[in-house]
């Protein structure tokens, strides 16, 4: 666009000094008239650009002159160059431009601002996924960024987790969301939301559509979450937990336990314990969830999750061959 291509010009030119209109013309991948009618219409909207004639000459701006088109303020760019998008932007085949985009930004920027630009990149890095997210590859997620930028119908076949296991599907990808380190394409006919990781096989639907008019990605992203988190608690479970257990806990147990009142590793009553109430989403959930909590927490109700723990607790004991109430193992019993 002849928007974009002028600013990228004054901003050559602003973060060079002087170019040629050769130079010019080979950054920016355009013919040399392309860049003698730039620089003429930059002219005639008033921007300071000289010419200088001979050898070492080329174009440069009035000494000082600098754009202010961003319009950014100080807390703006440390938000952009804080933003943790390398690792993102290089899954979709961008980190070259991202990192030519910010190379053109810091250019841009007034002496004063492109000093705490680079202060806030060298002190502070993102790493959103978690520990133990897989680093396993998405091996059609260019494809399906391709897709949702040209408005391509997708064929994939996908894998779910219920039967049938493997299905075709036939999308109209209307956006990428990338969730705690995981794509997500949202896509119709639904919209319905799709793991990327989990596209099989993908082809060109050798179509193309159009988004809905009203649809809005963020908008529907926060409707999702909203009904994703909704669905979850079936139940409610009565604990008592040891106070040193309450960060082993997450998602919505976590935040249950919070609402108690009680801060995470602080001293509840009853010699650290705390009576809390917390949700569940089923009894097959809430018995792995606090098995993995071993003596630290006790369930008080329901009675059927409390007598599927005890049962649990038994086998265990029979297994490793120590009977109840004993505390003695095989060995010491020799």
């Amino acid at each position: 666009m002849k928007s974009s291509r002028l600013l990228s010009i004054l901003l050559l030119l602003q973060a060079r000094g002087r170019m040629t209109a050769a130079a010019l013309a080979d950054e920016l991948a355009v013919s040399l008239r392309t860049v003698y009618r730039d620089v003429e219409a930059l002219q005639a909207a008033g921007v300071p650009l000289y010419a200088d004639a001979g050898h070492g000459g080329g174009y440069r701006l009035l000494d000082g002159y600098r754009t202010r088109l961003t319009g950014l303020n100080s807390p703006e760019v440390e938000a952009l160059f804080l933003s943790g998008v390398p690792g993102p932007a290089a899954a979709l085949g961008l980190g070259p431009d991202l990192a030519a985009a910010q190379r053109k930004l810091r250019a841009a920027l007034p002496a004063e601002l492109r000093e705490q630009a680079d202060r806030m990149s060298s002190r502070f890095h993102l790493d959103a996924p978690g520990w133990y997210a897989s680093d396993d590859a998405v091996p059609f997620l260019p494809e399906v960024a391709e897709a949702v930028w040209s408005g391509r119908v997708i064929e994939v076949r996908y894998r779910r987790w219920k039967e049938p296991v493997e299905v075709d599907r036939r999308l109209s990808p209307y956006g990428l969301v990338l969730k705690a380190g995981r794509w997500y394409v949202v896509a119709g006919p639904g919209p319905r939301t799709y793991r990327v990781d989990q596209i099989l096989q993908l082809g060109d639907g050798g179509e193309e559509f159009t988004v809905p008019d009203g649809f809005g990605l963020a908008a529907y992203w926060e409707r999702y979450q909203a009904d994703f988190h909704a669905r979850l608690p079936q139940g409610e479970a009565e604990v008592r937990l040891c106070a040193r257990a309450a960060p082993r806990l997450t998602g919505a147990v976590r935040q249950a336990l919070h609402r108690t009142g009680v801060p995470e590793g602080a001293e509840g009553g009853d010699g650290g314990w705390i009576r809390a109430t917390l949700p569940i989403e089923s009894l097959d959930h809430a018995h792995d969830t606090f098995l993995a909590l071993g003596a630290d927490i006790e369930v008080l109700a329901p009675p059927e999750l409390r007598a599927r723990l005890a049962e649990t607790v038994r086998v265990l004991g029979k297994r490793y061959g120590v009977e109840a109430g004993s505390g003695a193992s095989p060995s010491s019993r020799a």
